[in-house]
């Protein structure tokens, strides 16, 4: 197949947006292999809601000039998965491209009200961690009046942190603590710090906010790098102390920030500070698998049959990062029994804000994604991001759990303090 040639408006001629954009596009060969690990088109079975359908949906407003509604409902109804990514022989960034055409559309086709609110209101309230937390506090509070889905998400339970280690160690890693997972998830990165802690590393916080990710995705470009400059100005002191990596237990923020260093490559004060960010990031499962030496630290057999684990592989982890197998390795070493599912390509309906703004769509995916992972007859579903942890287990009649909470109970089993 050959690269399809179009011409852009002259309203996008020589324009920085057109420029790239035709760029970009111009890769496509329309050959559809991104189509069968599209989870929306595997959902509703409508070329348009492909990564092909939606290409070829903005070739015709960057060759047309004209913005309509269906053209933005198609771009909102994908996750960013980036499935398609991995599958592409031409090597399509589809979510860049997804990302300046949405920013574009926004500035152009106004929403209605309610879901101007809506989007505002979560710009306002999610990167923030006091106010994500407070609001998380009402919700519980009022949570007869909110709506059944809202009301679900609400009502799942917090587990409690537990210890964080405070011995003096030579080795010291900083984990990222992020904008909801301390209201959400607070035991993640405490069992994070005491198996590190196990390896004679020190797992330091920092006093970061939300990556920037969800604003990007929101098409707000120019907020979300206001939250990686605010990041980079709180962890750069930590940074020039010598810190060995920055830590992510929550892929989703790790996919963003191993993204730093392109987004920001055109900021002259902050371009080699978000490289040197970049190159820092380690998610929780990389540095697990180069540190846990098994003649240290044996994982000795179990008394009775190993717990029945069906592992969601979170897509800003499997796609975003290309972290593949490594988890499951870890599991496995720990003595879990993995079992094998069907099509772990797919999403589950999180992605971010996602399973607020598209609740129909988001569900639909959701019970996709655990009738796959629950035919393993799974006694257990783990994940490596808080988003699709928290998204699952709205409906999981299983508890769904992040890894790093197994193995650091698995260690306190075998290896108490």
């Amino acid at each position: 197949m050959s690269h399809v040639e179009f011409e852009l408006a002259p309203k996008f001629a020589n324009t920085p947006l057109g420029i790239e954009a035709e760029e970009l596009l111009d890769k496509c060969i329309d050959c559809g292999q991104c189509m069968v690990k599209c989870p929306t088109f595997r959902l509703l079975n409508e070329d348009e809601e492909s990564p092909r359908g939606r290409i070829q949906l903005m070739r015709k407003m960057y060759a047309t000039g004209v913005v309509d509604h269906e053209l933005q409902q198609r771009l909102d109804h994908c996750l960013t998965c980036r499935s398609c990514e991995a599958m592409c022989p031409e090597h399509v960034p589809f979510g860049h491209l997804l990302d300046i055409t949405k920013s574009y559309i926004e500035s152009e086709l106004p929403r209605s009200w309610r879901t101007r609110l809506l989007r505002l209101g979560m710009r306002l309230v999610v990167p923030f961690r006091g106010r994500f937390g407070l609001a998380l506090f009402l919700g519980r509070l009022f949570r007869k009046q909110l709506s059944p889905t809202l009301r679900a998400k609400v009502e799942l339970p917090v587990a409690a942190a537990g210890p964080w280690p405070d011995q003096p160690r030579k080795r010291r890693m900083l984990v990222w603590t992020g904008c909801v997972q301390p209201s959400l998830g607070p035991s993640i990165n405490a069992a994070a710090a005491r198996v590190l802690d196990r390896f004679g590393i020190h797992l330091e916080t920092g006093d970061e906010g939300c990556c920037g990710a969800l604003s990007l995705h929101m098409a707000a470009p120019e907020e979300s790098l206001a939250h990686m400059r605010r990041n980079i100005d709180a962890l750069w002191p930590q940074v020039e102390a010598g810190i060995e990596a920055i830590v992510m237990t929550s892929s989703g923020c790790g996919a963003h920030l191993r993204d730093y260093g392109k987004l920001l490559a055109d900021d002259p004060r902050y371009a080699a500070k978000a490289q040197r960010i970049t190159e820092l990031v380690r998610d929780i499962a990389e540095v697990v698998a180069a540190e846990w030496r098994e003649d240290l630290l044996p994982i000795p057999p179990r008394a009775g049959p190993p717990p029945r684990i069906a592992w969601q592989s979170p897509c800003s982890l499997q796609h975003g990062q290309g972290i593949n197998g490594v988890v499951e390795n870890i599991l496995k070493r720990a003595g879990f029994k993995l079992t094998l599912t069907d099509y772990p390509f797919l999403c589950c309906g999180s992605a971010g804000s996602y399973s607020v703004l598209e609740p129909e769509l988001a569900a639909g995916l959701r019970e996709a994604k655990l009738k796959t992972l629950l035919g393993t007859r799974a006694t257990l579903i783990a994940t490596g991001n808080i988003g699709c942890q928290h998204h699952l287990a709205v409906s999981s009649p299983v508890p769904v759990r992040h890894w790093i909470e197994l193995l650091d109970e698995t260690f306190a089993e075998a290896w108490p303090h």
